[in-house]
This record gives structure tokens, C-alpha cells and sequence, in this order.
């Protein structure tokens, strides 16, 4: 399977965290792909042009270029989205409307969602991996 790295993961990448840095090689060897979610290329691209990072900014445009870009053009996406929202704040323990968004993307597209967010556990039907915390 394929995967799609949460805003977390993105962020230790441009952190240069190892164990991610490792684990993205890993699955380079085993030719599988790693995705950014556009939610996730927005959260990265505010956050580094409000604090003007500018060699942050400049690390990323090359970052997405390795790593292409999911864009919510589906309208499958949008409805799991609705179906999620729905199922966790019914059982109270809503999360935030990006996290929804990205949960909602890795499901539709059949992706393994990387994320240090441990929100993301109760989003039923998706596959959370951490490669921030490997065991």
C-alpha cells in the first residue's frame, strides 16, 4: 500500500527527523509512494509564510515536488469527510476539520494515513501508521 503524510509528518520531514527520513527510504526501496494531502500542503505553506521562513518555504516547494499532491477533486472524499464528522461528534470526540479532511482522503484513496496525531485512532477505516514514534 501507499500512503499520505499527515501536516506532522510533513513537518518532521522539514525537520529532517531520521526515523521518518528512514522510513521514507524504506518504502522508496520497496517502490511504494508517499502523498501530501492539499490540506496538509495549506497547514505547511500558512504556518511557514506567517513566521516568513523562508528556507523552510524553499525546502518544501522542493519537498512537494518528490511528493505529489492529493487534491480534493472527489466528491467521495467530501462524503466520507461528512461521514466522519458526523460518526465522531455524535460519539463526542470530534476532531478538527483538516484532520477530517485528510482521514477522509487516505480512506477513499485507499492510503495509509502517517500521522503522529493521535486523533486519527478514532477515525474508523483508516490505517494510521507513526514513523515519528516507531517501535
Amino acid at each position: 500500500m501507499n500512503y499520505l503524510m499527515d501536516t506532522n509528518i510533513v513537518t518532521a520531514i522539514l525537520k529532517r527527523n531520521p526515523q521518518v527520513r528512514n522510513k521514507l527510504r524504506e518504502i522508496g526501496t520497496q517502490r511504494k509512494e508517499a502523498f501530501i494531502s492539499c490540506i496538509t500542503y495549506y497547514e505547511i505553506k500558512r504556518g511557514l509564510f506567517y513566521a516568513k521562513a523562508t528556507r523552510q518555504l524553499a525546502d518544501f516547494d522542493e519537498l512537494h515536488k518528490t511528493y505529489k499532491v492529493v487534491l480534493l477533486e472527489d466528491l467521495q472524499i467530501i462524503e466520507k469527510a461528512t461521514e466522519i464528522h458526523t460518526d465522531l461528534r455524535r460519539k463526542g470526540t470530534p476532531i478538527q476539520d483538516a484532520d477530517v479532511l485528510i482521514a477522509a482522503t487516505a480512506i477513499v484513496k485507499g492510503l495509509i494515513l502517517v500521522s503522529n496525531d493521535s486523533d486519527m485512532l478514532r477515525v474508523v477505516g483508516v490505517t494510521v501508521e507513526d514513523w515519528i514514534n516507531i517501535k
